[in-house]
């Protein structure tokens, strides 16, 4: 491995021209920048066999030695050393003494190696194979167990009688401390041997107790802890903590409060996955082909699990971020972590942190508690019953922060790869390691989720689905699931595509499409009413047969009604379940000059249309009607008003909608708008656009007015959800009454 930035472009040069390198022992192992002083003047010379980059960024080279050399003079030092060097290549004398050293080397050799633990079986077949003493002792250089130092002073010995007589009494001192290790370990065997033997009768004599009747239930519940634990072979801090307990267990009366507290304690620890793994099958092909069966659409997020997997499998070190997924209610976050699972061959663990405001319910309860538990991670692994699950932590953004400490902080633990290898559940009291657990999340906001947990958080946003993609998931998978619950499978029902657009459009309005499957529930438990009875005609359901069972429809497209008359706009407004349409009604009478809301609106949503109201005071027509003046207040109203609504977006439906009022104007009613306003008319970004544009789809409006800056948020959107629209840009709120307003 090479470490030093003069040494990697050295090696670098090298193989670039295909010239060899030499290779020097320096005195000091622990300096960092040695000089021509710190290093020794006999080397060897090595060719380049391969040489690359690991993805960590380390360098790694496979040199193969040659001849001997002698440092003549150092001829550069900058970008790397270059030295002029003598080439040694001694001759290879044969004499009666050498052959006799020879021999006995490879024999110490063999012996060595038949003794030291591990040697590979083909160190021994070279050794027997050379013929050549100096090859010999320079292959035995390599494996002999001493310093550098000493290994350095072999190479640096020319004379090969000495250097053989050198390696025979190293490899006599050496064969003979493997001799004395070996002894200690057949030895330890024996005592082993003993063990198992107590072992052996301890188990005979329970099955005799067994057989008379007489068996301790205790003992033999202990008996087992120990057999467990034996098997489990846990690290020895772990393991001399719960052989600790144990023995506490055994001296602990059956009666007593504290002996079902340790049992569950003991029997917990016993239970985890700690060696325990399931097979990853890392197959990207298989990967993509049940993220598509599993899922219609969401392409960009469906890139970036690939993405993350395909990462896994070059580097299965890799820790990588925590993926959370941020969207709206019913869009299928959940599930697409189940579909990681399935892809991996992994169990999947969820746990449901909504409500959750106590830090014990992450880390656990301390045992001096009664009713101590472990915490929700423990838990979930334990029923996992594998260390390397997906984990699922639903409704991140639900947690509160409660009287007992904060579950956020908690998580940041459990979160971040740099120590959740040693995590510590307070009731388990020892490091458990989380490091292969694979972390998924989800959230609808991210507003409410702690600012240093959100930062070990990945983001992926699942937006809102078209209509036509609620068609696709539906045909491709509420339909055919929903006939399958309620047991119509091999009766002849079936559901059409405009029964289902029917639901889409007057029955549900939401981001996902968790209310339209329970709306073909609806249907498909009609049906299966009328099989239990008499029917066994083939049943259709289509559009009017919706509205027979389901009743008159719930949302009807109300934009020609709302906006057919002056002081009443349009806006697009974002909600954590997804966008909808907000209609701002502006009206005027006498009073004294005061803007009055109403609509349950936020701080900002107040000051945006008290800015909105100064904006169109300063730049007042003459011709309007009043302008504010003393005698008359405006009235600004948002219906709808159990919703509490904020957020600065709604300043531009506002601002026409004030403006539509005092010109007599209409605003025109196949159009939204959304923008925030400055007090110089300046027209600014808004976040949400897909959201937004999602929910004007689907209130049947074809024309929206989006600020300018938004420009690349509309660009970014899928040609699905901007068909069928049109979009004007704006800059300033002269563009507003330009594209909005028209006469009556």
């Amino acid at each position: 491995m090479v470490g030093r930035e003069a040494t990697v472009r050295a090696i670098q040069a090298a193989a670039k021209k295909g010239s060899p390198v030499g290779l020097i022992l320096q005195r000091d192992e622990h300096l960092e920048h040695p000089g021509p002083d710190d290093l020794y003047d006999m080397g060897t010379v090595a060719n380049i066999v391969r040489y690359w980059t690991a993805p960590d960024g380390r360098h790694h080279a496979i040199c193969e030695g040659g001849l001997r050399f002698k440092v003549a003079k150092y001829i550069q030092h900058e970008p790397y050393p270059v030295v002029e060097v003598n080439l040694l290549d001694p001759p290879e004398p044969k004499t009666r003494k050498i052959e006799a050293s020879f021999m006995a080397l490879k024999d110490r050799a063999a012996e060595v190696l038949e003794l030291a633990p591990g040697a590979p079986e083909e160190m021994s077949h070279a050794v027997e194979a050379i013929e050549s003493p100096a090859m010999l002792a320079d292959l035995v250089c390599t494996f002999v167990d001493v310093s550098p130092a000493e290994k350095q002073g072999l190479l640096e010995e020319l004379d090969l009688g000495t250097r053989l007589d050198q390696l025979n009494r190293v490899l006599g001192d050496w064969a003979e401390v493997l001799s004395i290790s070996q002894k200690i370990r057949d030895e330890t065997r024996g005592a082993m041997d003993e063990a198992q033997r107590e072992y052996f009768l301890r188990e005979q004599l329970r099955t005799i107790q067994r057989e008379l009747g007489e068996e301790d239930g205790k003992s033999g519940e202990i008996l087992a802890m120990k057999s467990a634990l034996d098997a489990l072979q846990l690290p020895e801090p772990v393991n001399r903590e719960l052989r600790k307990e144990i023995k506490r267990l055994e001296r602990t009366p059956e009666q007593a409060a504290e002996y079902s507290m340790l049992r569950s304690f003991l029997e917990l620890a016993i239970e985890l996955p700690w060696k325990t793994f399931s097979d990853d099958q890392l197959n990207l092909s298989r990967a993509r082909k049940i993220l598509d069966e599993d899922h219609y659409g969401i392409e960009p997020v469906k890139q970036r699990i690939l993405e993350f997997l395909a990462v896994r499998k070059l580097n299965p070190q890799t820790h990588g971020p925590t993926l959370c997924l941020v969207g709206p209610p019913g869009v299928g976050k959940t599930s697409l972590g189940q579909s990681v699972a399935r892809a991996l061959g992994r169990e999947f663990v969820r746990i449901s942190l909504g409500g959750v405001h106590d830090e014990a319910e992450i880390r656990g309860h301390r045992r001096t508690y009664v009713g101590a538990m472990p915490g929700r991670i423990l838990a979930g692994l334990r029923r996992a019953r594998t260390r390397n699950p997906v984990f699922m932590l639903d409704e991140l953004d639900k947690m509160g922060r409660g009287m007992h400490g904060d579950p956020a902080a908690a998580l940041l633990e459990v979160l971040d790869p740099a120590q959740n290898h040693a995590f510590t559940d307070n009731y388990l009291g020892v490091p458990f390691d989380l490091s292969d657990v694979m972390f998924f999340a989800t959230a609808n906001v991210l507003d409410s989720v702690h600012p240093a947990l959100r930062d070990r958080l990945e983001v992926l946003r699942l937006p809102g689905y078209t209509e036509e993609e609620k068609l696709q998931i539906a045909k491709r998978y509420l339909v055919k699931r929903q006939i399958k619950e309620a047991g119509l499978k091999s009766k002849p029902f079936s559901i059409r595509m405009s029964a289902v657009r029917e639901l889409i459009r007057y029955y549900t309005r939401e981001a996902g499409v968790r209310s339209l499957e329970r709306e073909i529930g609806s249907l498909c438990r009609h049906a299966a009413v009328a099989f239990s009875g008499r029917r066994r005609k083939p049943l259709l359901m289509d559009a009017e047969g919706v509205q027979d069972v389901l009743g008159h429809r719930r949302y009807e497209k109300e934009l020609a009604r709302r906006t057919q008359r002056p002081g009443v706009a349009t806006g697009l407004a974002w909600t954590p379940v997804g966008g909808e349409i907000l209609f701002i009604e502006a009206s005027s009478m006498p009073g004294k000059g005061k803007l009055v809301l109403t609509g349950q609106l936020g701080d900002v949503m107040k000051e945006s249309a008290q800015a909105a109201w100064s904006l169109v005071r300063a730049n007042a027509d003459p011709d309007w009607q009043a302008t504010g003046d003393d005698k008359t207040d405006l009235h600004l109203h948002i219906p709808a008003g159990a919703v509490p609504k904020d957020g600065p977006s709604a300043g531009v439906a506002m601002y026409a909608a004030i403006v539509s009022l005092l010109s007599g104007r209409c605003v025109r009613n196949s159009l939204a708008m959304t923008g925030e306003i400055s007090l110089t008319g300046l027209v600014l970004p808004v976040g949400g656009v897909k959201e937004k544009v999602l929910a004007a789809r689907s209130a049947g409006i074809k024309r929206v007015l989006l600020p300018r800056r938004n420009q690349g948020d509309w660009e970014e959107l899928d040609d699905g959800v901007r068909k069928g629209l049109k979009v004007d840009w704006l800059d300033s709120v002269d563009d507003v009454l330009e594209q909005a307003l028209h006469a009556c």
